[in-house]
């Protein structure tokens, strides 16, 4: 199984979830993703990302030092919950 670190300490809002939607979009299904962050904004909009994208979170852990999520990519990039609205 792939596993990719991607370091954003050092970055702040919103820059770590943009890159993070950037990454897990490139992720083939299956394979997990590293995020490492010192901003602490990215304890809400990381979980709202993958909530988003269907993703899911196995873990986040807080240090003094930095934030990590680990996701696994749970969906092919571009598909979509049926049920949204299209405007």
């Amino acid at each position: 199984m792939t596993s990719i670190v991607l370091d954003l300490t050092g970055l702040k809002c919103p820059l770590p979830a943009l890159k993070t939607r950037k990454a897990l979009t490139d992720l083939a299904v299956g394979a997990r993703l590293e995020v490492r962050c010192t901003d602490p904004m990215s304890l809400v909009d990381i979980p709202v990302l993958i909530q988003q994208t269907g993703d899911r979170l196995e873990s986040t852990t807080r240090s003094a030092a930095s934030i990590v999520f680990v996701i696994e990519k749970m969906r092919a990039a571009g598909r979509r919950e049926s049920g949204a609205d299209a405007d």
